[in-house]
């Protein structure tokens, strides 16, 4: 199964500085993309039509993402492990407080089947909208990752993030802990990683299961808002407890 994971600072000319909290950057940072730019990514790109909406969710932060994959989860309408095309400005695996450090020294430390409470780790303030995609990982519902960037994004891959030649080798999340814990928990998988750093040349024909937006309001003019209308077309809205 696929899940396609959308954030909507992906749609910009440029890369914005993160605004302070309950702020939103400035309109002469980046200008939102064309409706008819967008309407050409998500069907020529991402194979998407109108006439065939996916059962989605609009998020204010991407780890909202989340919540939404266990709900589908536990409802048995999304079976782990799956795989997940990450169409963001950010990679979401970790660079920057609070870092990759939590959930290779700690969450890999738990026995995979009770690693995903992640109301504990947003307790913790370990968890999020920058480094949830790295729990989802360690959590182990993710078989493989694709990540379509555009040429505007900042360099954020971690350092298990491996280029070799033009590709990247497969992502395997490793530390002193989850060596100590293999024999018991089994070696952590190996996730094929795909990067996409030219927008106009991404043609994923995959079978989505569903699809979720992020409006990361901190990440994106207001201005940019006036396309998750058009992003919604795609979707139909799941009605949540």
């Amino acid at each position: 199964m696929w899940v396609l994971d959308l954030d909507l600072d992906f749609f910009l000319s440029d890369c914005c500085p993160l605004a302070p909290k309950g702020e939103r950057p400035s309109a002469a940072c980046a200008k939102p993309w064309t409706e008819q730019s967008v309407v050409s990514f998500l069907e020529n790109g991402l194979g998407l039509s109108e006439e065939n909406p996916l059962p989605g969710i609009i998020t204010e932060t991407h780890d909202g993402a989340l919540s939404f994959w266990k709900e589908r989860m536990d409802a048995g309408l999304l079976e782990k492990p799956f795989s997940v095309v990450h169409v963001d400005a950010h990679a979401d695996l970790g660079i920057g407080k609070p870092g990759p450090g939590f959930v290779l020294n700690n969450v890999l430390g738990i026995p995979p089947k009770e690693r995903d409470h992640f109301s504990r780790y947003r307790d913790q303030k370990q968890l999020d909208e920058a480094n949830y995609l790295l729990f989802a990982l360690a959590f182990r519902w993710i078989d493989a990752l694709t990540l379509v960037r555009d040429p505007f994004s900042r360099p954020d891959l971690p350092p298990f993030c491996e280029r070799e030649g033009d590709a990247y080798r497969p992502i395997r999340l490793q530390s002193f802990v989850s060596k100590l814990f293999e024999e018991k928990y089994g070696p952590e998988p190996e996730i094929p990683f795909t990067v996409y750093g030219d927008p106009p040349a991404v043609r994923i024909r995959e079978p989505f299961a569903c699809m979720n937006l992020a409006i990361s309001p901190r990440y994106a003019p207001a201005e940019t808002d006036a396309l998750i209308p058009v992003i919604s077309r795609y979707m139909t809205l799941v009605q949540r407890r």
